[in-house]
This record gives C-alpha cells, structure tokens and sequence, in this order.
C-alpha cells in the first residue's frame, strides 16, 4: 500500500520544490490531477493548509475534487499531503522529498495508503493495478517536472 519513484533533475532542489509546493501547478505535472486550488484565503504552502485537486481517475473518469492538508512543507527539502475523506478521515499520503545530487537534485515521490479495513480490501482486489497507475503516474508527473527545471528558457 505504498510506493515511490526517484528521478534525477539537473536544478537546485528549491527551484524544484517551489514548483511541486505550489499546488496550483498539479495540472501541469500530475496526469490525473488537472487542477488545484488554495482554500480557506491560503496563498501558499505551510504545514496544515488546506487546498482541493480536481482529479480524473486513471486519466478518463470519473472526475471529482479531492480536499487535502499539507503535512510536510520544508523549503528545499520536502513536501507532502494528505488526502482527506468527506468528513476528514485521511486516505492516502504524497510526500516528496529534495536530495542534492552530483549536478542537480534526486526527486522521490511516493504514496502510503492509511491502513484501514477499506484501503485493505481495495489494495487486495485492486492493488496491482492501482500501485501500477500510481508508478506510472509518479514517473511520469516527475518527468514533466523536470522538463520544465531544465529547461532554461522555463
């Protein structure tokens, strides 16, 4: 019920994390989370914000806003949420964590499912094709990511 993909990228680890950090770029990276927004008057990243993501599931559907909180949130070196249920009841947490490496930054993404007797049942009738979605997806969110870093006209 957890996971994690690591790509190099030839940038400094704040530049990267400025732009996983802030949420408003999901769309750009993420191939199931077109979009997300800051709630409650937040403007940026800290520990305990809130913010939504527009997610469409596997790429075609169905589509639905997720709330989320940020539970790490240090500049440079890591970021991470959690998805929340209605009713706030965590469900699966993203990290991302900025190690400085020889000519630029190792990025890891990863996810950890909430241990619960849902996410349990869900993981052993699903499990090998959503960790499979999820793999692709991490590698492929990281890949655009970067794109843009080492791009220097981004």
């Amino acid at each position: 019920m957890r996971d994690e993909v690591t790509v190099h990228m030839r940038a400094p680890a704040q530049r990267i994390w400025e732009l996983v950090s802030d949420v408003r770029n999901t769309g750009r990276f993420s191939p199931e989370t077109v979009d997300a927004q800051w709630c409650d008057g937040a403007t940026g990243p800290a520990v305990g914000v809130r913010f939504r993501g527009k997610v469409v599931r596997n790429g075609r559907g169905p589509t639905y806003w997720s709330q989320c909180r940020i539970t790490a949130c240090e500049p440079g070196a890591e970021f991470g949420f959690v998805v929340l249920l209605p009713g706030g009841r965590p469900v699966n947490h993203w990290h991302y964590r900025f190690v400085p490496a020889g000519d630029g930054t190792d990025v890891t993404e990863s996810f950890r499912m909430e241990a619960s007797l849902g996410t349990r049942i869900y993981w052993a009738l699903a499990g090998w094709a959503r960790g499979r979605t999820n793999r692709e997806g991490m590698r492929r969110t990281l890949e655009r990511i970067r794109e843009v870093v080492e791009d220097p006209g981004a």
